[in-house]
């Protein structure tokens, strides 16, 4: 279907001098119409932009700005189409900042398990971390580290309130870390959703604070799986205050 064209609207306009390639415009772009070419975002068609600019206060570079230009017609039927692909397992739009480059670690830890402690550095408390990024809003879906992964999704305070985080939660685990209290939890649900869609994940472990509001993020889990019409069961480990855990009844 050939684009309708119309005259000036509004539609956002990002300047490549400021932006920085972090990506955190693309999955809050519900429309799908933000990727990272060539370490720059990158508007894919005018008609997937409905120019309220939902992505404007995602950008840390302020890179992001709403114009008015002759520009094609939003168009919700492409728009549509274009949610479907991403949902289908086209290839996600990432890449171009280290931050979102997906980098699989399994094998330096495999490595490490085979080799014998030598001197005080081999010593210290070892890194169970096995994936970056870890950020939900910068992992892409498609990493290769998802597949049949055990995922473990943890509140980001969870991680500097239990001492022995790496040890007892994290081993052997993919980690994605998000806040529900500050972050969208609709974006994050429908990334989610697109994580649990297209990998077999193994296993399923939530780790939040007590605080009711971190509460939210196995809500934001429920969701996703919902969504993605997924049966995976959740172990939901709570981290208290003072650094202790506990686990609830599923």
């Amino acid at each position: 279907m050939e684009p309708r064209t119309q005259g000036a609207r509004k539609i956002i306009e990002i300047d490549e001098k400021r932006c920085n390639g972090c990506g955190l415009c693309v999955p809050n772009c519900r429309e799908g119409a933000l990727q990272i070419v060539n370490g720059k975002a990158k508007l894919t068609a005018d008609r997937y932009c409905d120019g309220l600019g939902a992505c404007l206060g995602h950008c840390p570079q302020d890179a992001i700005r709403i114009v008015e230009r002759p520009a094609d017609a939003f168009d919700e039927e492409a728009v549509a189409e274009r949610q479907r692909e991403l949902k289908t397992g086209a290839p996600a739009p990432w890449g171009g900042c280290p931050s979102a480059r997906a980098i699989d670690m399994t094998e330096r830890l495999r490595c490490r398990a085979d080799r014998p402690p030598q001197g005080a550095d081999e010593r210290d408390t070892p890194s169970e971390l096995m994936n970056w990024p870890v950020q939900l809003s910068l992992v892409p879906v498609d990493a290769p580290y998802f597949k049949g992964a055990n995922l473990l999704i943890a509140a980001d305070c969870a991680g500097f309130s239990l001492p022995d985080f790496h040890e007892k939660l994290l081993a052997g685990k993919v980690l994605v870390i998000a806040c529900p209290k500050l972050d969208s939890a609709q974006g994050y649900a429908e990334k989610l959703g697109q994580i649990f869609r297209q990998n077999d994940i193994t296993s399923l472990t939530v780790t939040h604070m007590e605080v009711p509001c971190c509460f939210g993020l196995k809500m934001i889990i429920e969701t996703a799986l919902e969504s993605a019409g997924k049966k995976i069961p959740v172990n939901e480990i709570v981290v208290t205050i003072e650094g202790k855990t506990k686990t609830m009844d599923t």
